[in-house]
């Protein structure tokens, strides 16, 4: 339900060069601390890769979704993996890594 005081309120705050926002809430926004993430150093075209990384795809599922060679989704999977620090081992599988700290980010 609108309240017209609500509205008023707003539309003052507008044509003085504010928000229509609550300003509680946008206070909040601009004073929230930016959170650190694991997945900080990625592109987002990197990002868009290692979301499909996480949704299963492999790399030729990830190459015909981005409209890319194989060959360059693997570039991009190395770059990831680089920048995550995820160091080839003989007792981790990188790739399951990568997906893990996605998703760990994308939970907040």
């Amino acid at each position: 339900m609108l309240d017209v005081d609500d509205f008023l309120d707003a539309a003052r705050r507008v044509s003085e060069g504010g928000s229509a926002l609550d300003p509680k809430v946008v206070s909040t926004l601009v004073g929230a601390p930016a959170r650190s993430s694991e997945l900080s150093e990625l592109t987002p075209r990197e990002r868009e890769g290692l979301g499909l990384m996480a949704e299963g795809r492999t790399n030729a599922g990830v190459a015909k979704r981005l409209r890319l060679t194989e060959k360059t989704v693997e570039t991009h999977i190395r770059t990831i993996l680089m920048k995550l620090g995820l160091q080839t081992s003989a007792d981790d599988h990188r790739r399951v890594l990568a997906v893990l700290a996605y998703l760990r980010d994308s939970q907040g």
